[in-house]
């Protein structure tokens, strides 16, 4: 495809001109103890090529078998997005040839998933005040993970300009589930916005369900955004994009935002869209070219010779559907009465994907207030500086609440504690640890603050005659010096306390 050479539109004007249509595949890996086929750990972080059998390396005679509680989990994923269950479904081989799939093929599920027709709703903010569209699911079926590329030698970690490549097949094997949604067609403007606000959605489900904890930036929750869009008026579908491995709630907007318009600018240009992958960058948030995409028929499934139909039972499917967790709508409403926050309050920790962790940090004994205060403030402000999302930040609930508590001691004020949460952010350690290194407790000497609070007076007398004449409002002004003098880290209501005393309050 040449090159497009023009500056892309803005959002406004390519969806003036174009609408967009969206299908997101999500891939979930399973907190399975086990592989998908063999018995080999999952357990991240392990030695290159430790977590490895002839199974999962597809040597000769080895022969898969399994994992039941893969297939549990499936059922329930299925269930909780309102999908139907089949009576039986088989699994197919997906053969194409990648140096990360030992086997050279993919154990997958073809036409017979295990779920397939369901839906789930979403909200997102609008002019209008909140909207809530269903999103549709296709299907939702089960599948291996392939292994891990490390390419050597090049400036972007891409093998493209790459010395060489290692292979870590200690991936290959973890079970997945793989959710594919119908077309999503909504007001154009606000599509990126529905796209985030369904993989957000789509995360807090499988984390309520304890099948995953969905750590995108792990890559257990992955998403494949496909973007097409279709002149205004036309019923057709146009040419769509894959855009693959999107890590984070916040790439998945500006993922879709910016396929919207680069697509725009090549239509605009009078060029066709080619179908195939595209990376994503988000240190520049765009997009680049992959590989032409297959379809269907290029990958030559057929039903996987080793392994037989799986039937579950509907006494079984009916068992695991007494197991499914609140639904998140309805888990939302009820943790937003119980911590007594506005609409406004809840969309905020809704939008910045911080239930669970505030969640966590009110269990872990902080205040509703003093949770989202944090999270929402410098927390947040850090993650989108650094461009990860808040439970990457590099602090924990546990951390925050922890911080919390100081100030309700009395040993850290909040403009102490924006600077223990700015250590802990850093890496310097627990807060504790952080209010140490730094001197940051508040003053507790009464002999130091009783100096500092005597030379305030003393550099202010004009301030004390009117606190002494009765102008109580002048206090404010000597609290002020002590501050000051003393770093921040004076007890400002003991200080008040002491400079009453002093002039005869």
């Amino acid at each position: 495809m040449p090159a497009v050479t023009t500056a892309l539109p803005s959002f406004e004007a390519a969806i003036a001109r174009f609408d967009p249509v969206m299908g997101m595949e999500v891939h979930v890996e399973l907190g399975t103890v086990t592989k998908m086929f063999c018995g080999c750990s999952t357990e991240f972080g392990g030695a290159p090529n430790t977590q490895v059998c002839p199974t999962c390396l597809g040597l000769p005679g080895s022969l898969p078998v399994v994992n039941r509680t893969a297939v549990e989990s499936a059922i329930r994923i299925g269930l909780a997005l309102n999908c139907e269950i089949a009576e039986a479904c088989r699994f197919a081989r997906k053969n194409y040839f990648y140096p990360d799939m030992p086997k050279n093929f993919q154990i997958s599920q073809y036409d017979e998933p295990i779920a397939f027709n369901g839906w789930t709703d979403v909200t997102v903010d609008t002019d209008d005040g909140p909207q809530t569209f269903r999103i549709g699911i296709e299907r939702a079926h089960m599948e291996e993970d392939t292994g891990k590329s490390l390419h050597v030698g090049g400036s972007t970690g891409r093998i493209h300009g790459a010395s060489h490549s290692m292979l870590d097949y200690n991936r290959a094997g973890i079970p997945l589930i793989e959710i594919v949604t119908k077309p999503i067609e909504v007001d154009p403007g606000l599509a990126p916005a529905v796209a985030k606000a369904y993989v957000t959605e789509l995360r807090e489900l499988i984390r309520a369900l304890g099948v995953s904890e969905a750590r995108m930036e792990l890559g257990q929750m992955r998403c494949d955004a496909n973007v097409s869009l279709k002149p205004k008026g036309a019923s057709a579908f146009g040419t769509r994009t894959e855009t693959k491995n999107v890590n984070s709630l916040r790439s998945v907007e500006r993922a879709v935002t910016y396929e919207i318009r680069r697509q725009a600018a090549v239509l605009d240009a009078g060029t066709a869209i080619v179908q195939e992958t595209r990376h994503w960058h988000e240190d520049t948030g765009e997009t680049t070219a992959g590989r032409v995409k297959e379809e269907a028929e290029d990958y030559r499934y057929f039903p996987e010779p080793d392994l037989v139909p799986v039937a579950p039972s509907r006494e079984w499917v009916d068992q695991l559907r007494q197991t499914l967790p609140e639904p998140p709508a309805a888990r939302r409403a009820r943790l937003q009465a119980e911590w007594g926050f506005t609409d406004l309050e809840m969309r905020d920790v809704v939008n910045a994907g911080a239930v669970a962790l505030v969640e966590e940090t009110i269990a872990a004994g902080s205040d509703a207030a003093g949770a989202k205060k944090w999270w929402l403030g410098e927390i947040a402000r850090t993650a989108n500086e650094r461009g990860t999302g808040l439970d990457n930040a590099g602090i924990t609930p546990a951390a925050v609440a922890r911080v919390q508590a100081l100030i309700g001691e009395g040993t850290l004020n909040d403009k102490l504690a924006r600077q223990v949460v700015e250590g802990v952010l850093a890496g310097e350690g627990s807060p504790d640890e952080v209010v140490a290194s730094r001197g940051l407790a508040l003053m507790s000497d009464d002999a130091a603050l009783g100096a500092a609070v005597n030379d305030a007076i003393a550099a202010m007398p004009d301030v004390a005659d009117k606190i002494r004449g009765g102008n109580m409002g002048a206090v404010g002004a000597l609290i002020g010096a002590v501050m000051k003098s003393t770093g921040g880290q004076a007890d400002a209501k003991r200080a008040r306390e002491l400079i009453m005393e002093r002039l005869g309050g």
